[in-house]
């Protein structure tokens, strides 16, 4: 047992880089309705730089108004709309002519074609319209609507707010199985609001394996609300000389699944973290000894876990014994 354990160390090395369990993916914007158009800095995180005057001295006025779905209100605040020449230009963009934020809005605009960008969140719509010299109303409809996540642990728990992250991804995979990222790092309880559509949504409940993923449906002119459950808990890792003893510095920390595979390393005399319902073995190593425990975490039971500093236990000085 004693050659066994040190072999264990000596292979996973305590590596400062911890294993990630979520896959990557590329993220990417939502492709426009219209070819080649490049709308530049849609994001719901932060507020457009406007580019352009909200109106132009011109001879056509322009009325811009967007809805959630064809038949209902018109969405009186957090439009960006952008009003692009329909040519590009000689780096292959879409010249961006006007902006404007809020809700509807007025345009002075020169006779001619061109193409409007209405984005509210991370939904948008894309229309081309013509403007002459006489006053005209265009309207867009966005079919989209509203997502807002949240999660729990078994029999209800909450879960506090600072360890759970949502990422939102396109259902679909790519050639390469990925999904593209649409909104990352999404806080508990808030609204995204997003075209109308099927979405992954992949919950983090800490930053190691408690990870929960779920296709997510979202209608049109609708608000809708998803909790997922996580089987999952906290746990607390501690190096003692005796039960119930004082944290001893200057420790590293290993934690293998059943399998043997590492999910977290980490330095100090506490190691905390969020680990998926199971069965693990923690791996201490201070002063070149190190010393191991078998535990099992139970979702929604938060616990201590302390390995005792026997000397006894594995000693790499001592050879392995074979």
């Amino acid at each position: 047992m004693l050659a066994a354990v040190t072999r264990l160390f000596t292979r996973i090395a305590f590596s400062a880089a911890a294993c990630s369990l979520v896959p990557a993916a590329h993220a990417q914007q939502a492709t426009s309705p219209l070819d080649n158009l490049r709308v530049p800095g849609i994001s719901s995180y932060a507020s457009p730089t406007t580019q352009g005057p909200l109106s132009q001295a011109g001879e056509g006025e322009i009325t811009l108004t967007a809805f959630l779905t064809d038949g209902g209100a018109p969405i009186t605040r957090g439009l960006v709309w952008r009003v692009f020449k329909p040519d590009p230009d000689q780096d292959g963009k879409l010249p961006l002519i006007a902006s404007a934020q809020g809700g509807s809005s007025n345009f002075m605009l020169q006779p001619g074609s061109y193409l409007v960008h209405a984005s509210f969140g991370r939904a948008g719509a894309t229309k081309r319209i013509t403007v002459d010299r006489s006053a005209k109303t265009e309207s867009i409809v966005l079919d989209a609507g509203g997502l807002k996540l949240d999660a729990t642990l078994s029999g209800g728990l909450r879960i506090p707010s600072d360890k759970l992250r949502f990422a939102i991804y396109e259902a679909e995979p790519d050639a390469t199985g990925d999904r593209a990222l649409i909104v990352p790092d999404v806080q508990p309880n808030t609204v995204v609001r997003l075209n109308s559509g099927t979405y992954h949504v992949v919950s983090n409940y800490g930053s190691v394996n408690a990870v929960i993923r779920s296709d997510i449906h979202v209608e049109a002119g609708k608000l809708t609300e998803a909790t997922v459950e996580h089987q999952g808990a906290e746990v607390s890792l501690k190096l003692v000389r005796e039960k119930g003893g004082e944290a001893i510095a200057d420790t590293s920390w290993a934690v293998l699944t059943d399998s043997g595979d590492v999910v977290r390393e980490s330095v100090g005399a506490f190691a905390s973290m969020v680990l998926a319902e199971g069965n693990y073995a923690v791996v201490a190593k201070n002063r070149d000894k190190i010393y191991q425990r078998d535990f099992n975490v139970v979702a929604g039971r938060n616990q201590d876990v302390e390995v005792l500093a026997a000397e006894t236990l594995a000693d790499p000085s001592l050879g392995s014994g074979d």
